[in-house]
């Protein structure tokens, strides 16, 4: 299985960052657009394994590490990452310390479970978009200007399969570790 961690959203903020997606197509040439039941912020990309136990116990350890409490996240801007076959799209995550710990104790226990995970710092967004190409003219600060500011409380880190289903990427919560409101 191909798994990661994740925040996933609740369906009002989904359709809210959805209608971010909407708005950025038709400034686009090109490009492979998220679609809205796959929107979330990835905490720990893993790969694949067959081994889905120890992920869960170290998502359990690590909720308890940092006090198994809800937090809030602020999703705001706009930005790219350029790669050779377009740009990737994001929003950002504003930096929220509970956050950064719960990825750390989760990233910290996944590696000492034996799993192999990316050494860069940790960056989280949202991903809109991949393999962009942009209209001429399109101005990515006015666009990110534009776009609304979204809170989310997080009571929850999910455990996520990727899988192609029928040819279209699907991601799917196998596990869950709710955190105390």
């Amino acid at each position: 299985m191909r798994l990661f961690t994740a925040i996933t959203f609740n369906e009002d903020i989904l359709d809210s960052l959805y209608q971010v997606v909407s708005t950025l197509r038709p400034m686009t040439e090109k490009g492979s657009f998220s679609l809205k039941e796959n929107l979330h912020v990835t905490l720990n990309f893993i790969g694949e394994t067959d081994d889905a136990a120890s992920v869960k116990k170290a998502m359990e350890e690590a909720a308890s590490a940092t006090g198994n409490k809800s937090f809030s996240i602020t999703i705001e801007g706009f930005g790219r990452f350029k790669s050779g076959d377009g740009s990737i799209c994001w929003m950002g995550i504003k930096k929220e310390e509970h956050l950064w710990r719960l990825q750390k104790e989760l990233a910290d226990r996944l590696t000492d479970a034996g799993f192999r995970l990316d050494k860069r710092d940790y960056a989280p967004h949202l991903t809109l978009a991949r393999r962009v190409h942009f209209i001429k003219g399109f101005d990515i600060k006015e666009f990110s200007r534009s776009l609304p500011v979204f809170r989310q409380k997080v009571d929850k880190i999910s455990l996520m399969k990727s899988e192609r289903i029928n040819g279209k990427l699907t991601y799917t919560e196998i596990y869950s570790v709710l955190l105390e409101r």
